[in-house]
């Protein structure tokens, strides 16, 4: 019977690839396994190869990420809950730093060419209800408001993981988020209680400082 296959070590394997690469260090099949307690037949085992490995790496950060947009409730408040999709963003991000930065990496091609997309589309569906409920313009784009709230949390995710701006940062977003969604056509009374409402449902973590 073969054995089954522990996603626990398939993870495991994906978060030191994602660590070695960001520093810079040498990933063999050798250099992967060391210090893991698996032999260098794991990767073979969950993989197929290292270029199977180099696939699902990139992919498994899109993964992660749909499952914490996923989490995200949806409530009577799009407006809270496109800011509460943002701060998931942020914090998939900052919980697995090294995974985030291969997940842009165009160099690594991704298993499913779509998964970036589906991320996207989270935050287009939330701008959508946002339009239905009178919050939006009428002539807002649903995918052109979704991408400048991306950018966003893009650009602070980005800018606090590589370390030119401390953890503290992340709170600009709540004034950038503000203002983009009250450029618009949300109310100014309403739209900055929905996005600290939003942004705290899903508070940042602690960047992970591991050496």
């Amino acid at each position: 019977m073969a054995r089954m296959k522990d996603p626990t070590v398939r993870s495991q394997l994906l978060d030191r690839a994602a660590y070695m690469l960001r520093n810079r260090h040498p990933v063999t099949l050798r250099t992967l396994v060391a210090g893991t307690g698996v032999s260098t037949m794991a990767i073979y085992t969950y993989f197929g190869s290292m270029d199977g490995l180099w696939k699902a790496l990139r992919q498994e950060g899109f993964t992660r990420l749909a499952a914490k947009l996923a989490a995200v409730s949806t409530t009577t408040d799009p407006v809270r809950d496109l800011a509460a999709l943002g701060a998931a963003y942020l914090a998939n991000a900052l919980e697995s730093p090294d995974l985030y930065r291969v997940m842009f990496d165009a160099g690594f091609e991704l298993e499913d060419a779509d998964a970036a997309d589906e991320a996207l589309h989270f935050l287009v569906r939330a701008v959508e209800r946002a339009k239905t409920a009178g919050r939006f313009h009428g002539d807002v784009d649903p995918l052109d408001l979704a991408t400048q709230s991306w950018t966003i949390g893009h650009g602070l995710a980005s800018l606090v993981t590589t370390g030119p701006l401390p953890p503290q940062a992340l709170a600009h977003a709540v004034p950038m988020l503000t203002a983009l969604f009250i450029s618009a056509g949300d109310d100014p009374d309403r739209c900055r209680p929905s996005v600290e409402h939003g942004w705290g449902q899903t508070p940042p973590a602690a960047p992970d400082t591991h050496d």
